[in-house]
């Protein structure tokens, strides 16, 4: 998302504050080590776990297992929800991603994605881009397993995000530009 429009909600907001700008929104996407998705189940139930992510090119991206319950879900139901932020409630930026997960399969993009990871994690999140997503080698470097994790790798472009800022409490929308 390039330049949306930013909205302060004066309804949770503290008097006389001002949006959080979408530049320091973006950085907390930037720089999360961690952020939590949420999807939805057939049944209908909510699922939740953490997951490493990369912003690039105006979306959150992130990997997952086929076979792994938020692989399962997106593949009924693309809609998700990202979040990252601090846990302490009077400090810091809380930052919700609202938007749909769309199946990356572009070989260049696949690439690039591969060395963010690489780079924002001093080369610990190691994959080898493939025609169906990423693979990296088996987590448990036993040698008699000779099989390798294979992942999908998912875009989210918001359709909205919202930046929650501690003292002063400020609650702040961002939305795609209109066309």
């Amino acid at each position: 998302m390039d330049q949306p429009t930013t909205q302060l909600d004066p309804r949770f907001s503290e008097p006389n504050t001002k949006p959080t700008p979408w530049e320091t929104t973006r950085e907390v996407l930037e720089r999360a080590e961690l952020a939590w998705i949420s999807t939805v189940r057939a049944d209908g139930r909510p699922h939740v776990t953490p997951l490493v992510a990369v912003w690039l090119d105006g979306a959150y991206h992130f990997s997952t297992g086929p076979t792994e319950q938020k692989g399962i879900n997106l593949e009924t139901n693309p809609n998700v929800v990202l979040t990252t932020g601090c846990n302490q409630w009077d400090q810091g930026l809380d930052v919700v991603v609202e938007g749909q997960a769309r199946r990356i399969i572009d070989r260049a993009t696949l690439e690039r994605l591969a060395e963010a990871w690489a780079t924002k994690w001093d080369g610990f999140w190691h994959y080898e881009v493939t025609d169906e997503g990423f693979r990296q080698p088996d987590p448990t470097g036993d040698p008699a397993d000779a099989g390798a994790v294979h992942s999908v790798v998912y875009a989210v472009e918001p359709s909205k995000v919202l930046a929650f800022g501690k003292r002063p409490f400020t609650h702040t929308r961002h939305l795609p530009p209109t066309a």
